[in-house]
């Protein structure tokens, strides 16, 4: 039985949502089209690789996370935009203006077009958001050892009132495939493609290219930049322009190696023919070699954090939906 969240729900509770600092703006010397890039922590990534796609083009990052600062309106958003050639924009809701939200900005601008956000379960269908997302703010996240990631076995572990080494135990195969973590691909690829259908990018033949190279993601909403660059192309030839024919990963460092990497879990691994691993990556120190967990060091930490707060914080819709599937409260209480 499957109780993974599909990446639209987890898209629904802000999981692609999440601001993403920093303005790559236009290279001097440019002289081409002006474009405008609009999206979270994958957008800057699509347009690093339009610079390198586009190489006339002049390129600017506007981070979803900023929209709303010196901006009264959407209108006045769409305003300063008039004068770009192109706007590509992930979708984002009307929470961040009072006059609409991207699908409105997509109507006031001619050359606007919407592109998807990429939320992919399949390779790390353990790792969950934490926190009141109908807050609607990004500090209702819960913080955990690896930024905002959580473990949904460790924090469900933690709710039932198990101790480090119960929770520990419960990293096996036979927990996964109870928990439907050795069989979500079809429901990640189907939810993927609906999802980028709905925004006029049908992304169905490139999962499919993707899934050749192995591992696609570094996270559940981190695509690597392979992916990212097939996704600028794509929204580049659909604006009809005429971006450069190479493999963008060859000529530009993937930033999204510096942030967190969860790793996918052997027994997972294995399904799909990949080698899997109990390495999680921290977010990167400047300066610093990588630092790492493991399952055990994972949980102690997480422990920890979550005994520092109220429980009432501890909101997550896996979590809860496990709470009413008594098959999943014994699978835990008897580790």
């Amino acid at each position: 039985m499957a109780l993974l969240e599909t990446g639209r729900q987890a898209l629904q509770r802000g999981l692609a949502l999440l601001p993403w600092t920093g303005i790559h703006r236009a290279a001097s010397g440019r002289t081409g089209p002006r474009i405008a890039v609009i999206g979270n922590c994958q957008a800057r990534g699509v347009a690093r690789a339009l610079t390198v796609l586009l190489p006339n083009a002049r390129i600017e990052l506007m981070p979803i996370g900023t929209l709303g600062r010196g901006r009264r309106s959407l209108k006045a958003l769409a305003d300063g935009l008039t004068d770009h050639d192109h706007v590509f924009t992930q979708p984002f809701l009307t929470g961040r203006f009072r006059d609409g939200g991207s699908a409105e900005l997509v109507g006031m601008l001619p050359r606007a077009r919407l592109f998807p956000a990429i939320v992919f379960p399949a390779f790390h269908p353990d790792m969950v958001y934490v926190g009141d997302f109908g807050a609607g703010a990004e500090l209702a996240l819960v913080p955990s050892p690896l930024h905002t990631y959580h473990s949904a076995i460790v924090l469900f572990g933690y709710l039932r009132g198990l101790s480090a080494q119960r929770i520990v135990r419960l990293f096996r195969q036979e927990t996964f495939a109870a928990l439907g973590y050795l069989d979500g691909w079809q429901l990640s690829a189907d939810d993927l493609a609906r999802s980028s259908r709905a925004v006029g990018v049908d992304l169905a033949p490139e999962i499919l290219r993707w899934s050749r190279r192995g591992a696609f993601m570094h996270a559940i909403n981190h695509p690597k930049l392979f992916v990212l660059a097939d996704l600028a192309g794509r929204v580049a030839r659909d604006a009809g322009l005429a971006p450069l024919d190479l493999a963008v990963d060859a000529y530009l460092v993937d930033d999204l190696l510096d942030d967190v990497i969860w790793p996918i879990y052997p027994p997972v691994a294995e399904v799909y023919g990949l080698a899997g691993s109990y390495a999680f990556k921290r977010r990167a120190v400047p300066g610093a070699a990588p630092s790492m967990l493991g399952v055990e060091g994972l949980v102690a930490e997480s422990l920890a954090l979550y005994d520092a707060m109220p429980r009432a914080r501890l909101i997550c819709h896996r979590t809860e939906h496990w709470s009413g599937a008594p098959e999943i409260r014994a699978l835990f209480d008897a580790a």
